[in-house]
């Protein structure tokens, strides 16, 4: 297995032909995603789009977790120009420039992943809480360890979710609804069971299983599988998928508004203690 690119935070590797595997590799912060991680991500699936020798892209984590989410204690602070979008004014006072943050680098940057044209898999053990998901959710398939949960807790904070909202599409209308009011994870084999996760398997099994996915997509024609992956996103938006994400992102920040008038920042402080409850939970 060759090692093509290190960064501080994301891991480049080659582990079979026509397969590029890219790995967030900050297991001591659980793979907490600070505005720096994101944008070495973005660059690795770039370079692996850009590479015709890769037909396959898996995103794998180091560490126990997949990742916790996003690293409020980083901050919001830009670590280069914009890529996904033409936002900027990223320090406007207010909730101005905030929203500019998150249109580029959350939403604008999962925009950009889940249209990369190259079949896409998601490796996935332990914990992905939060922004966790929106790293999952635009790729194409999930692998899950029988370890792996998923939440989104952070209606906590006085939010209605992750910015990338697709959760009724992940999950259906009730379990997303159960899942954003209560906070609680859901279990890998109840994930595949909803259709979220197409594969669950022993940890030990995980690495093994999902390269073994991804050869087999390898040997298809490069075109076919872009159009087979262009169709079915075209699908999602025939249905409304991404009239609605513009519409849940809206009232993401009318929740930030809210709390920036009420407590002085763009969360429910409150929240803080909650979210770290509903995550200690096995």
């Amino acid at each position: 297995m060759a090692v093509t690119e290190q960064h501080a935070r994301i891991r480049t590797e080659h582990p079979a032909r026509g397969v590029a595997r890219i790995v967030l590799a900050r297991p001591e912060k659980r793979n907490a995603q600070d505005p720096r991680m994101l944008y070495e991500l973005d660059a690795a699936f770039v370079a692996a789009t850009a590479d015709p020798d890769v037909r396959v892209i898996i995103l794998a984590a180091d560490g126990p977790d997949f990742s916790s989410g996003h690293d409020l204690v980083a901050g919001f602070e830009m670590p280069g120009p914009p890529t996904a979008t033409l936002e900027g004014d990223f320090d406007a006072e207010g909730i101005e420039g905030h929203l500019s943050f998150e249109c580029e680098a959350y939403l604008g940057l999962c925009r950009r992943w889940r249209d990369i044209p190259k079949p896409t898999i998601a490796q996935v053990q332990g914990k992905v809480i939060g922004g966790g998901l929106m790293l999952v959710w635009p790729l194409d398939l999930i692998v899950a360890a029988e370890s792996a949960s998923f939440s989104d807790p952070v209606a906590a904070f006085g939010v209605n979710g992750g910015e990338y909202f697709v959760h009724p599409w992940e999950l259906g209308a009730r379990r997303a609804k159960e899942l954003l009011f209560t906070g609680e994870p859901i279990g890998a084999r109840d994930a595949c069971a909803l259709g979220m996760v197409n594969r669950v398997v022993p940890e030990s099994d995980l690495e093994a299983e999902t390269l073994s996915l991804a050869e087999l997509i390898a040997t298809r024609p490069s075109m076919g599988l872009r159009l087979a992956k262009r169709s079915v996103n075209g699908a999602l938006d025939a249905q409304g998928q991404a009239t609605a994400i513009d519409n849940a992102f809206a009232l993401h920040h009318v929740g930030h508004a809210n709390n920036l008038i009420r407590y002085g920042q763009i969360i429910d402080p409150a929240g803080v203690e909650l979210v770290r409850r509903s995550v200690r939970k096995p």
